[in-house]
């Protein structure tokens, strides 16, 4: 049994979105960060670096959203979550789904999420290196209808979760941005991310 360890409307709903689309038998553990349940000694035990996600398996825990996108996509081949056995396809896989983490991930969590708040010309800056991100995938990365042309593949899920906290900034300009609109707007829709966001207590994010 896979257990995942999330916090509703945090980063893991990728993670979570994935078990989703994967059809995996999965369990879930609610994390609250906004009381420090991710500090606890309990949690503590279970991922040290006291951050969501957390996936237990069968032969330990994994952590990072990329790292489980990949073992999702892995373990249940059939899905068609991912282009396994391209080795060039994968890596492209890869390289989005770490731009999201180690450069969009950091860029819009300081924006939104920084306590406390920033405000006046450290805001400014913020979302300004934030955006710039984010023109880049507009821009260059995102092929459309999906991250990678016509093929839905599990980086689509994870783009939706910094989309979503974009669109709820009201930072996701429709004339700047129209493909991660439509984008956000195509996955929201999806059976799998609707289950997903139903557990979590969420509801799509409207335009």
């Amino acid at each position: 049994m896979l257990t995942l360890y999330y916090s509703p409307g945090a980063c893991a709903m990728a993670s979570h979105a994935a078990l989703e689309e994967a059809g995996a038998d999965f369990a879930l553990e609610k994390i609250d960060l906004k009381t420090g349940q991710q500090r606890t000694p309990e949690y503590l035990a279970v991922n040290p670096a006291g951050v969501t996600p957390a996936l237990k398996t069968d032969k330990g825990v994994l952590t990072q959203n990329a790292a489980i996108l990949a073992f999702v996509a892995e373990t249940f081949p059939k899905a068609n979550l991912a282009p396994v056995g391209d080795a060039f396809e994968m890596a492209r896989f890869h390289a989005f789904n770490g731009f999201l983490a180690s450069s969009v991930h950091p860029a819009i969590g300081k924006l939104l999420f920084s306590r406390p708040p920033l405000d006046g010309e450290a805001r400014d800056q913020a979302a300004e290196q934030a955006l710039a991100k984010y023109d880049i995938l507009e821009q260059h990365m995102v092929q459309g209808p999906w991250v990678f042309g016509e093929t839905w593949t599990l980086a689509d899920g994870y783009l939706m979760v910094f989309t979503r906290w974009a669109r709820q900034g009201g930072l996701l300009d429709k004339a700047r941005y129209p493909k991660l609109n439509a984008h956000l707007d195509r996955v929201q829709a999806r059976p799998a991310i609707v289950r997903m966001l139903k557990s979590e207590g969420l509801e799509p994010v409207a335009a």
